[in-house]
């Protein structure tokens, strides 16, 4: 066990040391103070380490939340009218403005340029824009410049609203995510979630069952995960104060970047060193190791296509799916819920509405439900007729949990 433990954390630190594209995220209690305005106390290491990082030939991605809490700081609004969606927004336009010209100011210190780069959910649900975001980054590396990414708050509303539990239908509903999404697109090599704990907390030995808190002496940091399982999702619940991200989300974030062959670490943005020992390889923090990694496009149904329509199936073809390596056939579908066109990225669910697969349809709703229509006008009439088309390839097709 000892010898395992040591074979990871020696990995680990190797993995951190060689990252060459990395993606830094700070999250809304880093960036900002109680009332919502900068806290340069704790954004200015994170800047110098960030600028050392890029002096030394590592291209680095910026995602930062803190535009709300800082429009709300400089509208003088109370945290209580954040409640009305209108009014995020309008918090939003105003304080993304303030970010950037503080980070314009913060980096010039070190010759670095910026480049400020708002995205929505359709720039991750459509394949062909998140091509087109990773070339944009791309060419702003060719630069030298830092690009610096936030949701377009002020026209999307999906990160601002409440998701329903158990829902996979978002691409992004914070930075976590959308941090881990820039990481899928750009294949680069580690995810540094920046927060105000110093990593994922085991429970605490006071038996309550509950996860620790950061200020609880009882409270001890998981090193090394190298798979997120349930029970370590029980330890993380609630999203995070003055953020709409908690520990949740960064297991999410961090399920990504392990699914693209990368590194993850959720570590404290208050320490002001904290990226220089993370990138040290100094065992800080919590850092998630990657094992199975899904390559390109399949990675991108999984986690960040939108998905258009459902398909119920029956028993045979879930096994042909999950245990062998079979397409999805119109024969095999029971029902289908919602309207797609080909090339859609659609939910593939067994008869008791568990979604265990995402693909890629071959074909259109209605062009499937006519194929439905005549299966079933030929078991009525008892002849056997000629093979099922395909409704989804197996190359296009992404399991999302065991079975």
């Amino acid at each position: 066990m000892h010898e395992e433990n040591q074979r990871l954390n020696d990995e680990r630190e190797k993995r951190l040391r060689a990252a060459r594209r990395i993606v830094v995220k700070v999250g809304t209690t880093t960036v900002t103070g109680s009332q919502g305005e900068l806290c340069m106390e704790r954004i200015e290491p994170i800047a110098s380490s960030i600028a050392r990082l890029m002096t030394a030939g590592r291209q680095v991605v910026l995602v930062s939340s803190g535009a709300i809490g800082l429009g709300r700081s400089m509208l003088q609004l109370h945290r209580s009218r954040l409640h009305d969606l209108v009014t995020k927004q309008a918090c939003a336009a105003v304080g993304q403005s303030l970010l950037m010209d503080a980070y314009k100011s913060l980096f010039a210190a070190w010759g670095v340029k910026v480049a400020q780069v708002l995205l929505t959910e359709d720039d991750f649900s459509n394949w062909r824009r998140y091509s087109n975001l990773r070339h944009t980054i791309e060419k702003l590396f060719g630069f030298g410049v830092l690009p610096i990414v936030n949701e377009n708050d002020t026209v999307s509303t999906r990160e601002l609203e409440s998701v329903a539990p158990g829902t996979q239908f978002t691409a992004f509903s914070d930075n976590d995510r959308l941090a881990a999404l820039v990481m899928s697109g750009l294949e680069a090599d580690a995810l540094v979630l920046l927060t105000n704990v110093d990593g994922l907390l085991a429970t605490s030995s006071s038996g309550t069952g509950g996860p620790s808190t950061s200020n609880d002496p009882r409270s001890e940091i998981i090193p090394l995960v190298t798979e997120v399982t349930s029970e370590l999702k029980t330890l993380a619940t609630g999203p995070s104060e003055g953020g709409r991200g908690g520990m949740v989300t960064k297991l999410e974030a961090a399920e990504i970047a392990m699914s693209c062959g990368g590194t993850a670490v959720i570590a404290n943005g208050r320490s002001s060193d904290i990226l220089d020992r993370v990138f040290a390889g100094d065992r800080v923090g919590t850092a998630f190791l990657p094992s199975k990694r899904i390559r390109g496009k399949r990675r991108w149904i999984a986690y960040a296509a939108e998905v258009r329509g459902r398909v119920v199936v029956d028993g045979g073809a879930k096994q042909a799916i999950t245990r062998g390596k079979g397409s999805l056939l119109t024969s095999g579908v029971l029902r289908i819920d919602g309207h797609f066109t080909a090339m859609d990225v659609i939910s593939i669910v067994d008869r008791d509405g568990r979604e265990f697969a995402r693909g890629l349809a071959n074909c259109a709703s209605h062009d499937t439900e006519e194929a439905l229509g005549k299966k079933i006008t030929r078991v009525d009439k008892g002849k056997r007729g000629p093979a099922s088309p395909v409704l989804v390839r197996r190359d296009n097709i992404v399991l999302l949990q065991k079975t």
